[in-house]
């Protein structure tokens, strides 16, 4: 009963427990408080402890990096979830702070780095690591690459990296990386562990927004080169009420098919306060709707609650690729819905441009909520989309602010031609 406590997988969460199979690097990427630091601290003892305390473990020589010296030593070494908290007391290793080191009893040794001197690496060997927050290092790039060069004992030298989620390249080729496997989970995971009211504090601040997505639900929040949007340009537009609308449309982008594996239909709720002169309107994106139909029927009827649910006056869809059928799915199940169909007559990007120029001059404003649409968002490029799939919920987007103040502001600007 006495090792109870210390036999993590009796106590372990899933996201906890290093995969199974054949990796070089496995990635833990969680929310505050999610529980990856412990993780991290038992993945060391996994990999240095032997079945008896003075018994060989299936590594000799690590390497504990962290942002500094002091957060190595105060996070990841003596924190509450840190090395020293979380070994029995006759597996425990002694830190020798001249050397900036962890001994264990069978004589494995962990070395302490700080990611603000990646020259430090050069020299050291290891057949282990435990990379602790890379995402936020100013200098991540040069201390993992400098750190893959010290890899180099051992049969299968391997590396846990255990970090908040941000939108850094160094992490985005660790994880596109075939070597690399990754574990994921939101903060609520290890809610049992965190202070009463926390979450209800944290989520009421954050919740819907992409600092929260990053921070709370542990998720990469990407932004590509060169975006049309980026993540700084959205939250500098978020809002947590709306004015009273003048307008309210419901825009769609439908499926090319429409079946169970048919990309995903994009219907997004944006209404417009439109008073006065044209520069003073103003756009604000309600709900994100979209859907992936099993049938056309079932995103007609999605759009169809959508515009129900928000008063919306007018539905507005692409017709590119069903043509005529868009509008008789639609009037199957409304027969009197006010619809407006449109068609691409230039490519993704043109007709985004406009619309992103309105972001630009702080036009347009986002509830929360709307986390799937901002990540397509930010990977639409003046090159193309580079996120994965089809980009169905911008263009949804793009048709309903075009419908609300694109068009109507470029007639309200044009001038009259009188006759002569």
């Amino acid at each position: 009963m006495l090792a109870l406590p210390y036999i993590f997988e009796f106590w372990a969460l899933e996201h906890q427990l290093a995969p199974e199979g054949d990796w070089r690097a496995w990635v833990i990427m969680g929310g505050r408080g999610a529980g990856k630091t412990r993780a991290g601290a038992e993945w060391v003892r996994a990999q240095v402890e032997g079945s008896r305390p003075l018994d060989e473990g299936r590594c000799k020589r690590l390497a504990l990096l962290g942002e500094t010296i002091d957060q190595v030593r105060e996070v990841m070494i003596f924190g509450e979830s840190g090395i020293m908290a979380c070994s029995p007391p006759d597996r425990r290793p002694e830190w020798q702070a001249t050397r900036k080191r962890l001994v264990w009893p069978n004589g494995a040794i962990a070395q302490a780095f700080s990611a603000h001197d990646p020259e430090g690496l050069r020299g050291p060997q290891f057949d282990g690591a435990w990379v602790d927050e890379l995402a936020k290092w100013k200098k991540a790039r040069e201390t993992w690459d400098m750190l893959q060069f010290g890899l180099r004992l051992g049969n299968d030298p391997r590396v846990c990296v255990t970090t908040t989620p941000r939108n850094v390249g160094v992490l985005k080729d660790i994880l596109a990386a075939p070597s690399t496997v990754v574990t994921s989970a939101p903060t609520e995971a290890n809610a049992a562990y965190l202070a009463e009211g926390f979450l209800e504090e944290v989520r009421a601040r954050y919740a819907g927004t992409r600092l929260g997505r990053q921070e709370l639900d542990g998720v990469l929040v990407d932004a590509a080169e060169d975006a049309l949007w980026t993540p700084a340009m959205l939250e500098a537009g978020r809002v947590e009420v709306t004015p009273d609308m003048d307008r309210i449309v419901v825009a769609v982008d439908p499926p090319v098919t429409g079946h169970a594996g048919s990309d995903e239909c994009g219907i997004v709720v944006v209404g417009a306060v439109t008073r006065g002169p044209v520069q003073d309107w103003r756009a604000y994106v309600l709900a994100d709707a979209s859907v992936r139909a099993a049938s056309p029927a079932s995103w007609a009827r999605a759009a169809i609650r959508a515009m129900e649910q928000w008063g919306a006056e007018r539905l507005v869809a692409e017709v590119n690729q069903g043509g005529d059928l868009v509008e008789q799915v639609i009037r199957q199940v409304d027969p009197l819905v006010p619809f407006r169909s449109v068609h691409a007559s230039r490519g993704k990007v043109a007709r985004a441009e406009p619309v992103a120029a309105l972001y630009e001059q702080g036009r347009v404003h986002h509830l929360r909520g709307l986390g799937p649409l901002e990540d397509q968002m930010c990977a639409m490029t003046a090159r193309g989309y580079e996120g994965k799939g089809s980009p169905d919920r911008v263009d949804a987007l793009v048709w309903a602010l075009t419908e609300l103040i694109v068009e109507p502001g470029a007639k309200w600007r044009r001038p009259s031609v009188r006759a002569v």
